[in-house]
């Protein structure tokens, strides 16, 4: 059977998209790439549409109608498809057990919301940037207490969207299972690829890659961590990014600084992270 005769399946969201459509591929799908949700632009909605008019398997993460001003949202790109098509809903994998200072601040209408150096707000940094103190020593009780918010925050998307379930794959963590508070190890991305054949109606295959996905950048792993979750790992003290060490000390030098230039971008971090640093006994 060649390419042309396979159903084509489609994955839509944000960078976990790719790697699920990469795990997906095998010898009964054809799949095809669609570049992150984020990145699309006015001129790509046509394309994306012509594609979907003959997707046969679809998978997306929950996506709200008029997504950044285009007309991406999960209802409106399943009205493309053609009668009999299959769709699967995944949540986007978030979870913070792991780096439990760690936070995505992403305010609506706000550009460039990504601080230099690595593109997470560290807790700890926002609240120094505006002024309070936050020297209480990490405790692997308030790891577990980040942890159990991470996966109840996951349950409760799951719920509310009826997606494939993952919450579960992070109840007990290891060190692979979340190289960042977004990017999913392969511990994680493996199974749930393997779940969304199931939802779709497709018979069980090996994953379609063997490399690790989502290695860009790899957080620090405390002490507390490791003790908490009780890893047999040895702790790190550096981000890697692109392979390269980069100590953290930098990185909240340049997130200080940023937070100077950005006082909106402050503002919505420090609104964001002060539950977080309710559980971390920061605040």
């Amino acid at each position: 059977m060649t390419a042309v005769d396979l159903p084509t399946l489609v994955v839509v969201g944000n960078c976990q998209a790719e790697s699920l459509r990469l795990l997906l591929d095998g010898d009964d799908v054809h799949t095809v790439r669609v570049p992150p949700l984020h990145e699309l632009e006015p001129a790509d909605v046509t394309s994306l549409v012509e594609l979907l008019g003959r997707t046969e398997l679809f998978v997306s993460q929950p996506v709200g109608a008029d997504y950044r001003g285009l007309p991406v949202g999960t209802e409106q790109l399943v009205a493309h498809l053609p009668p009999g098509a299959r769709t699967a809903l995944v949540p986007p994998v978030r979870y913070a057990g792991l780096h439990p200072h760690h936070l995505l601040v992403h305010p609506p209408g706000l550009e460039r919301p990504d601080p230099p150096a690595v593109p997470y707000h560290d807790v700890r940094t926002v609240l120094a940037a505006s002024g309070r103190r936050a020297d209480a020593p990490l405790t692997v009780e308030a790891v577990r207490a980040v942890a159990a918010a991470s996966v109840a925050e996951l349950e409760r998307r799951e719920q509310l969207h009826g997606t494939v379930r993952v919450s579960d794959l992070l109840a007990r963590p290891v060190a692979d299972s979340m190289r960042t508070i977004n990017h999913p190890g392969n511990t994680v991305l493996e199974p749930l690829a393997a779940r969304l054949r199931e939802a779709l109606g497709l018979p069980p295959r090996p994953p379609g890659v063997r490399r690790p996905l989502l290695m860009s950048i790899h957080a620090p792993l405390l002490p507390q961590v490791v003790a908490a979750h009780g890893l047999p790992d040895e702790p790190t003290a550096d981000w890697v990014v692109a392979g390269e060490p980069v100590p953290v000390a930098s990185v909240e030098a340049a997130h200080l600084a940023w937070y100077a230039d950005r006082p909106e971008m402050l503002a919505a971090a420090l609104e964001r992270a002060l539950p977080t640093a309710s559980l971390l006994g920061l605040v």
